[in-house]
């Protein structure tokens, strides 16, 4: 691992471990094996160390997961809020720790440009395309709907290890659940559609297939 990225992943550990005051310098130094003026000489500040850690360990490292044309809306959901629970479930101590000191530390969290903010805007992306495509209700509040979704995921994963008795279904499952929940509260009139096969854009609302 390069140096610099051997300093941030002791520094984002340290933080998620003990926050903004508990985290020391020495501290960082130590765990990644450098001195501190070698640390310094990288970052200038604890707080630009920091600031860059946290930021490294929020980005959004794979592309859009959701394609710029709907077909099969379940399915597309369904990987995308897989994919979105697992990396909010990586980050839950790095995400717990900076939502707890938000208000004394705001530069530190990236809530424009984190993973989490960017699924979210790809997410309401897709659903107004949905929208579009007549493939969900025409009366949508997509904000709304992008809201609840991105908000259960967050929930399940920051909160999962905390309420296990809230949260006891294996996340696979649990995930598949979710989806299926807001695919109902979302679909078009299915009862409308031309009689025959289901084609690949219309939403699946019968029984869910098994998690893979």
């Amino acid at each position: 691992m390069p140096l610099r990225d051997k300093i941030l992943h002791a520094a984002t550990e340290l933080y998620a471990e003990t926050g903004f005051r508990g985290t020391t310098t020495r501290q960082i130094a130590q765990r990644a094996g450098v001195n501190e003026v070698t640390l310094f000489r990288h970052f200038g500040s604890k707080t630009a160390l920091l600031s860059e850690a946290i930021q490294c360990a929020c980005e959004r490292r794979e592309p859009n997961l959701l394609p710029e044309a709907p077909r099969n809306v379940r399915e597309e959901l369904l990987q995308w809020a897989r994919i979105t629970w697992g990396g909010l479930w990586a980050r839950r101590a790095v995400i717990r720790t900076a939502l707890g000191e938000i208000e004394a530390h705001p530069e530190l969290y990236p809530k424009d440009n984190s993973a989490t903010a960017c699924a979210g805007r790809e997410l309401g992306t897709y659903l107004e395309r949905c929208r579009a495509a007549g493939l969900v209700q025409p009366s949508l509040d997509v904000t709304a709907a992008t809201a609840t979704l991105m908000g259960t995921l967050f929930a399940d994963a920051l909160s999962r290890d905390v309420l296990p008795f809230v949260y006891r279904r294996e996340p696979a499952q649990a995930v598949l659940a979710y989806v299926e929940l807001f695919l109902q509260a979302i679909s078009n009139q299915i009862a409308t559609a031309p009689a025959g096969p289901r084609h690949d854009n219309q939403i699946a609302t019968g029984p869910a297939a098994p998690s893979p």
